[in-house]
C-alpha cells in the first residue's frame, strides 16, 4: 500500500490519556476504540518483572495497582521539554531510552488503530500544546523534534502537527449554525491552552485557517498539577512533609516531592533512595511519622497513592463531598481527606494562573468570546469552572468532548494529507 493511500489519523497524545481518531472517506469522523470499547488509553504502561510482559492503558494501572512487580510509567508527554528525555531509565533490568518508550507506546497506538481501520496508518496529525516548555522557544521546539522523531521511529512516515486547542475547535466547529468567537479551553494533564477563534458552518470547507485564529496563549499547568498540589497538602505532612526535627529545621523535601510527582515517582524506587529515606530518621522528631514515610518508599507505594489522590479529586469534585485517601500502607487505619472548599483553597493559587492566561488570550486579541468550549479531562473540575465564571461572568460555557474532541479535530486537519 503507497503512502497516500494509507490511513491517516488523528493523535491526542496526552499526559493521562490519548486518544485516535480518523477521516473516514465518506467524510464523517470516527473516534477508534483503542481499548476494548474504550476511545481513550491511558498514557501508562506496566513493565511485569515476573515474565517481562509490557502491558497499556487501563491494563498497565490494573496490573500496578494489583500489586504486580513491576515498572509503571505514567505521564510520559511531561517528559518532552525536559532533561529527562535525552536520559535512560531502568526497565526490566536494563537501561531504556525514555525515546524509546515514547516510541513503544505511539506504536501501540499505531497497532490498536490498524486493527479498527484494517491498514497501518502511515500519516498522522499529532496534537501538541500551545507551549511545551514556557518562555523558552529553543526547549519548545526540542519538545516537538523529539515527539516527531519517536513518530516517526513508531511507523509514522508523515507527520505534523496543529496545536490542540485549534483541534478542539474543528470539532466544536462541526456543531455551531452561524459566525460565533470562540475561545477553546483545553485542560489537559500537563498543559492549559487557550485559542480564541472564529468559527462558522460558512469557514468549515477553507483549508486555510489561520486569518481565523485570534490568539493563543497556554501554560505548563494541568491536572498532575493539580494532583501533585493536593498530594503535597493533604497527604504528604501525615508522611512528615513541613515537620521540623529536634533542631528546628524541617526534614528535607526532595523525597515529598518526587512522590507527589507522577513522572518523577520512579526515583523512590531505588535502593538508593529507601536508604536516603531511611537516615532521614536522624531529621525527625516523631518516629511514627518517619516510619510512615518509609513503609511508602520501602513498598513502592508511590503511584498507587498518586492515583488515589487523582480519585479523590475527581470524587470531591463531582461529588460534592469529601474524599478518603487510604493511606493503610503507611499506617493501618490512617486516612487523608480532601473536602470540597479544600479542594478550592489548595487548588487556588494554580487554579487563578490559569484563568489570568485564559484572560491574557482575551486581551490579546482584542475581543471577548461568545464563548468557552471545554475540552480536556481537567476541564471538569468544578473549582475551575468556578474560576472561570467569576473571570467571564457573561460568557457562556460549553462542555465539549473532554476526551475525545482533541483527536477528532486531529482527524479533520488530517484531510489535508
Amino acid at each position: 500500500m503507497s503512502l497516500r493511500s494509507a490511513p491517516a489519523v488523528g493523535i491526542d497524545f496526552g499526559t493521562s490519556n490519548s486518544a485516535v481518531a480518523a477521516a473516514l472517506p465518506d467524510g464523517s469522523i470516527r473516534p477508534l476504540p483503542i481499548e476494548d470499547a474504550h476511545t481513550t488509553l491511558p498514557t501508562a504502561l506496566f513493565f511485569r518483572d515476573e515474565d517481562q510482559a509490557t502491558f497499556f492503558g487501563r491494563a498497565a494501572m490494573q496490573q500496578y495497582l494489583a500489586g504486580e512487580e513491576g515498572r509503571l510509567m505514567r505521564s510520559l508527554k511531561s517528559l518532552l521539554g525536559s532533561s529527562l528525555i535525552d536520559e535512560r531509565t531502568a526497565v526490566l533490568g536494563e537501561a531504556v531510552p525514555f525515546r524509546d518508550i515514547l516510541t513503544r507506546f505511539l506504536s501501540e497506538l499505531a497497532t490498536r488503530a490498524e486493527a479498527q481501520l484494517g491498514a497501518r496508518p502511515r500519516r498522522a496529525v499529532m496534537g501538541r500544546p500551545v507551549h511545551f516548555v514556557d518562555e523558552d522557544e529553543t526547549r519548545d521546539a526540542a519538545a516537538e523534534a523529539a515527539l516527531a522523531d519517536c513518530a516517526r521511529s513508531a511507523g509514522f512516515e508523515e507527520v505534523r502537527f496543529e496545536l490542540e486547542p485549534i483541534a478542539a475547535a474543528f470539532d466544536y466547529e462541526r456543531r455551531v449554525t452561524k459566525e460565533t468567537r470562540v475561545m477553546v479551553v483545553d485542560i489537559g494533564g500537563g498543559t492549559s491552552d487557550f485559542t480564541l477563534v472564529r468559527l462558522g458552518p460558512d469557514r468549515v470547507a477553507q483549508t486555510d485557517r489561520r486569518s481565523d485564529i485570534l490568539a493563543t496563549t497556554g501554560v505548563h499547568i494541568g491536572g498532575t498539577d493539580y494532583d501533585r498540589a493536593l498530594n503535597l497538602a493533604r497527604v504528604m505532612p501525615l508522611l512528615g512533609l513541613g515537620h521540623k526535627g529536634g533542631t528546628g529545621r524541617e526534614v528535607p523535601s526532595t523525597v515529598f516531592f518526587e512522590l507527589a510527582t507522577w513522572h518523577l515517582i520512579h526515583r523512590t524506587a531505588t535502593p538508593a533512595a529507601l536508604r536516603a529515606v531511611r537516615e532521614l530518621r536522624f531529621s525527625y522528631s516523631d518516629r511514627q511519622l518517619h516510619e510512615r514515610l518509609t513503609r511508602i518508599v520501602e513498598g513502592r507505594h508511590g503511584h498507587r497513592l498518586a492515583h488515589a489522590v487523582e480519585a479523590a479529586k475527581i470524587t470531591a469534585s463531582s461529588g460534592g463531598h469529601a474524599a478518603a485517601i487510604d493511606l493503610g500502607e503507611a499506617e493501618s487505619g490512617l486516612f487523608a481527606t480532601i473536602e470540597p472548599p479544600e479542594l478550592a483553597l489548595d487548588l487556588h493559587s494554580l487554579l487563578n494562573r490559569v484563568a489570568a492566561c485564559a484572560l491574557e488570550c482575551a486581551r490579546v486579541s482584542g475581543t471577548m468570546p461568545d464563548a468557552l468550549y471545554l475540552t480536556g479531562g481537567s476541564s471538569a473540575l468544578k473549582p475551575f469552572q468556578d474560576v472561570l465564571r467569576h473571570t467571564f461572568p457573561d460568557v457562556a460555557l460549553v462542555e465539549g468532548d473532554l476526551f475525545g474532541g482533541v483527536a477528532a479535530g486531529l482527524a479533520v486537519a488530517s484531510r489535508a494529507f
